[in-house]
């Protein structure tokens, strides 16, 4: 399998996202085949998930930098203050494109997903405030990828799950536990094509 055939789970989140994480990675096993991208957005504050993380799962768990090769059965976390985009398997970190207001991370790297990757790609939007994710959801479905929103009933914060069906393109809305029944599903049909 060539790097750019790995499957990427982009899971997008913000306030209340790391009940959602912590969940939907328990439930995930350490060879699932498939790279998980975790894009919380922060303003300001820097990153603590890479050493909250490894307490919910087996899969090494790392801050991503620029260059880092995407591999299976890892689980990255972008940085904070930084765009993310993928290109030639790699991981590329980029200044914040918005710098004020609420950040437009998870959009961003959706859209260079579509763009640069040709694995099978899943999106998930979890807990947070405002819609970050959402305007990418049509083009990861309009290039064969599937689409998921955390139950907003499940989110500690149910903007982000509420904007993301609100743009039409979900596949599926469900718990953080179901949500890892689903891509276990997606990734095996994947795996077995």
């Amino acid at each position: 399998m060539i790097a750019q055939d790995v499957p990427i789970i982009c899971v997008g989140g913000s306030a209340g996202g790391l009940d959602a994480y912590e969940r939907l990675l328990a439930n995930l096993p350490p060879d699932l085949g498939a790279a998980i991208v975790i894009v919380n957005h922060l303003r300001t504050v820097s990153t603590r998930l890479h050493e909250i993380l490894p307490n919910n799962t087996d899969m090494p768990v790392e801050l991503i930098t620029e260059g880092l090769d995407i591999q299976p059965n890892h689980v990255f976390i972008i940085p904070s203050q930084r765009d993310l985009h993928v290109l030639n398997g790699e991981f590329r970190l980029m200044p914040i494109s918005k710098p004020r207001g609420w950040p437009d991370v998870i959009t961003v790297f959706l859209q260079s997903l579509t763009e640069h990757w040709h694995g099978k790609l899943v999106a998930v939007i979890v807990s947070g405030f405002d819609g970050d994710g959402a305007d990418a959801l049509c083009a990861i479905r309009n290039c064969g990828g599937t689409t998921i929103a955390q139950l907003p009933a499940s989110a500690g914060q149910p903007d982000m799950p509420d904007s993301a069906i609100a743009s039409g393109c979900v596949d599926f809305s469900l718990t953080p536990e179901q949500i890892a029944d689903q891509i276990m599903k997606i990734i095996g049909l994947t795996l077995s094509n």
